[in-house]
């Protein structure tokens, strides 16, 4: 895996070791060489250092509005200590970029299919890298490149979407996007080769090849340390609800599991993982992970796997909460989410936040009963259903939702909540046929569904 941060148009979010950074795009899949900026390095290794990130520009101008701009603006360093509060200012949208992770499956059997290699093969004789291995070789990833508004993020996941797809169905195979693969043995699956992986596979063991899971992070730059601390801080409360909207991952080795996301709960065996901390400023991150790395017990920031965390890589909160979401609209509607979020704790000078053990009762709520959940997001207020939140907080996010242009994005959590989430789709289609291959076709249907022709 590897990256490289600023640069021209063209940027994309790429794993760098596995969890995030910036690759370069040449746009489409045409047949010509990438672009790159420079060699690509080998793969990261545990015991590496990380790589420093270049540094950002910042500049405002209508050039760097637009889908694969200069990288992450985000906001523009306050003066002093880097207070929240009114005295913020702004950089324009707070950049937004998505990696999503799909199942690789036989239309045949509708089965998971071990086929990275064959995949990237592939991709690199038509002279676009436009996917990524994953862990398994049954994933693989896309990601997008940076976009400065909803609406361009909307026409950028159409694009992967149709890009990975036609990729697959050159070779036979389809894809997939949902938490988990409704029958599929995790035994029969197969660990990609590589030094990270094997890395990980050794650390892991059976929980780790356990993990045939696929999710959603969703970036939102944020170039001030402090700030992108704080807000990931204050976002703690929300990301159930997140969790809640994205619930798709009911059946697992072809029984119900009862839950909306087991993803969550298979990955809730992995260290390092859940409700990220409360730190407070980038200083007490910056100790408290340097004292880790320095005492040789974590091998560097990319193997912590929180719900949000600062991307290691790049100057960006990555929330990875959200399972992975079948249709665009539902990305693209969760982007909006954490974006709107994003600014909105950004801007509030006093954010009441309940305490870590009721945000933690509510999260597993959430992977529980979905929509369903009793949540309490702020302190102060009550605890209510996801269903009954929605309205209060499209009304308190209508401000920043303004100013970024995302109302309607927004506004989809309605549709949502009126459609169900996909484990409730997943279940329907259960329901009415009994059939999970059923199931998964249908799955592979919607995910391309609106990708092509635009």
């Amino acid at each position: 895996h590897r990256g490289h941060v600023s640069g021209p148009p063209g940027r994309r979010l790429q794993r760098h070791t596995g969890l995030a950074g910036l690759r370069p795009s040449s746009g489409g899949r045409v047949r010509r060489p990438v672009r790159r900026f420079g060699d690509r390095p080998r793969p990261h290794l545990p015991g590496d250092r990380a790589p420093e990130p270049d540094r950002l520009r910042l500049g405002p101008g209508a050039e760097a509005r637009r889908c694969g701009g200069s990288g992450f603006a985000g906001i523009r360093p306050s003066d002093g200590d880097h207070g929240v509060g009114p005295a913020l200012t702004t950089d324009g949208p707070f950049d937004l970029g998505v990696e999503e992770e799909y199942q690789v499956v036989d239309p045949q059997t509708w089965e998971l299919r071990s086929t990275i290699h064959a995949i990237l093969e592939k991709d690199r004789e038509d002279g676009v890298e436009e996917v990524r291995a994953e862990f398994l070789q049954s994933q693989v990833e896309a990601n997008s490149r940076v976009c400065q508004t909803v609406e361009e993020l909307r026409a950028e996941v159409r694009r992967m979407r149709r890009d990975a797809a036609e990729l697959a169905r050159s070779l036979g195979l389809r894809l997939v996007a949902a938490g988990t693969h409704p029958f599929s043995r995790w035994t029969e699956q197969r660990v990609t080769h590589g030094g990270r992986y094997a890395a990980l596979a050794g650390e892991l063991q059976e929980v780790g090849r356990r993990l045939v899971t696929f999710g959603l992070h969703i970036h939102v730059g944020i170039a001030d340390p402090d700030l992108r601390i704080r807000v990931m801080d204050r976002m703690r409360p929300y990301l159930p609800f997140l969790l809640a909207l994205s619930t798709n991952s009911p059946f697992f080795e072809g029984r119900d599991t009862g839950l909306c996301s087991y993803r969550i709960a298979l990955f809730a065996a992995l260290p390092r993982t859940g409700l990220p901390p409360r730190f407070g400023s980038w200083a007490a991150y910056r100790r408290t992970i340097d004292r880790l790395v320095a005492e040789g017990v974590l091998a560097d920031p990319s193997f912590i796997w929180w719900d949000a965390r600062p991307n290691p890589h790049v100057p960006t909160l990555e929330v990875r909460i959200p399972d992975m979401p079948t249709c665009i609209e539902e990305t693209v509607c969760l982007a909006a989410w954490v974006q709107a979020l994003a600014v909105k704790l950004a801007r509030e000078q006093e954010v009441s936040s309940p305490p870590r053990f009721a945000i933690e009762v509510g999260r597993w709520q959430a992977a529980r009963y979905g929509l369903a959940a009793r949540l309490l997001l702020q302190a102060d207020r009550p605890a209510r259903t996801v269903a009954e939140w929605i309205d209060p907080l499209l009304e308190w996010l209508d401000d920043v939702a303004g100013d970024l242009g995302g109302r309607e994005a927004l506004a989809y959590a309605r549709t949502i909540l009126h459609q169900g989430t996909g484990a409730h789709r997943q279940r329907r289609v259960w329901g009415e046929t009994r059939d999970l291959h059923r199931v998964v076709a249908r799955l592979a249907g919607e995910t391309v569904e609106g990708s092509r022709n635009h």
